[in-house]
């Protein structure tokens, strides 16, 4: 079944299915990943210093790839409840949005601590695990979000 198609992509086109981007946004490093066109698979792309230019440079890369929407993850303390962390990444979105992207949000409680486990049971070493995590955990929100949207024919 083919995936419902989003509005637009960070350009404004609106003929095919696009890309979307996923952003773990922490403190120090930022992790991404990218879906193909169709909306069906998440891959890690890669871990980012934060920074003053994070938005600019979030959002050159979600035009640079042609992405539909920008998935930002939501950080949460497990009671629900928002936290630093989450008013971070929502200034992120915020951000975004404010340079036209298209963004939502995906509740990504535990993806960190999934992605730990999903690099150790693949064997990972303990350094190239902490450069790789933040990536993953990436991959993990913008998963849940691909398999949470409504497939159309």
């Amino acid at each position: 079944m083919p995936c419902a198609r989003r509005p637009s992509n960070a350009l404004g086109e609106t003929a095919a299915p696009y890309p979307a981007l996923g952003v773990d946004v922490g403190t120090v490093r930022v992790g991404l990943a990218i879906s193909d066109p169709g909306g069906l698979v998440a891959t890690p792309l890669e871990s980012i210093a934060g920074g003053r230019d994070l938005v600019a440079r979030l959002a050159d890369l979600a035009r640079a790839r042609r992405c539909g929407t920008v998935v930002v993850g939501l950080p949460r303390a497990l009671s629900g409840r928002e936290t630093a962390s989450t008013a971070s990444a929502r200034a992120v979105a915020d951000g975004l949005r404010n340079l036209g992207l298209n963004v939502e949000f995906w509740d990504e409680r535990l993806s960190s601590v999934e992605a730990e486990r999903v690099l150790l049971a693949a064997g990972v070493r303990r350094a190239e695990r902490k450069a790789g995590r933040d990536a993953v955990a990436a991959t993990i929100i913008l998963q849940g979000w691909l398999d949470g949207r409504p497939r159309v024919e």
